[in-house]
């Protein structure tokens, strides 16, 4: 790995300690752990200290997996103590979408660089779309559906959040109020879900990473880059709690338009990566 000037390095540590903050604040704001905000950072980051493009996006992904672990964790307490997270929905899900993330995990093992940002920039465009037009509270339904479709949609949600290093908060959160779930709800409940996508999702890309290692920057535990998921975590821990007392006590459109336009903008970052 290339070496970096003392101002880089300051630059870098800058930025990776504004997206912690950002992380914790969306932990705790959306239910989501913050991987929107954390992946296309730390894709930058890797590019500047020269990780090379076949081990970029995987090592993008695991890390931001690894920093979700704490905030999720972090945010789901926080939730819980306020009695809002839909306890049956989060044991119906939790087996199949650890399934799903190990099988998301594996396919990190051989598949092209490119597959990881296509999955990336068109999960993040329909989710982004979704929340700028505001259709969030046309739900399909008044209830969830059965066990079985809502196992399987626990393991879509595994797979994709594992492709894309996300804690599948965005995914659940649309899921939800789909189906007729209050937004504080589906917030709540989609940070729990995190804590059973980031923590095998991590440990995923850390063994599907060992084969790379020669390519890996310095204190690479496999894809999971060890400082980047320090220095993130660290923030979003400390900012988390913080985030989940807004969520309950702020109006949410200007938040998710916000969101959206940032989804949106990762989206087209991706794209262009992809053609350029």
């Amino acid at each position: 790995m290339n070496s970096l000037p003392g101002n880089e390095i300051l630059t870098l540590a800058i930025a990776l300690v504004v997206a912690g903050g950002v992380t914790g604040l969306l932990a705790g704001l959306f239910g989501v752990g913050g991987g929107a905000i954390i992946v296309p950072i730390l894709y930058q980051t890797f590019i500047v200290i020269g990780v090379p493009d076949a081990v970029r996006m995987p090592l993008t992904v695991g890390t931001s997996l690894a920093v979700i672990i704490p905030t999720a964790i972090t945010s789901y307490l926080a939730h819980r103590k306020k009695g809002a997270v839909d306890e049956i929905a989060l044991r119906l899900w939790a087996l199949p979408c650890v399934c799903g993330v190990v099988l998301g995990s594996a396919v990190a093992t051989f598949a092209p660089a490119a597959l990881f940002k296509i999955v990336f920039a068109a999960v993040s465009a329909a989710i982004g779309i979704r929340l700028l037009v505001g259709k969030s509270e046309a739900a399909l339904s008044t209830d969830l559906p059965g066990p079985l479709p809502m196992r399987i949609i626990g393991f879509v949600i595994g797979v994709l959040s594992a492709l894309m290093g996300i804690s599948g908060g965005m995914l659940t959160n649309i899921t939800m109020l789909m189906f007729g779930r209050s937004i504080h709800q589906a917030v709540a409940t989609s940070a729990g879900l995190g804590v059973f996508i980031s923590i095998p999702g991590a440990i995923g890309y850390a063994l599907a990473g060992w084969p790379h290692v020669s390519e890996l920057p310095p204190f690479s535990l496999g894809y999971v880059s060890l400082p980047g998921a320090i220095l993130l975590a660290a923030m979003g821990m400390w900012v988390a709690p913080f985030g989940a007392r807004l969520a309950h006590a702020i109006a949410r459109r200007r938040l998710e338009l916000a969101f959206a336009v940032y989804l949106l903008t990762m989206s087209a970052r991706f794209v262009v990566a992809l053609v350029w």
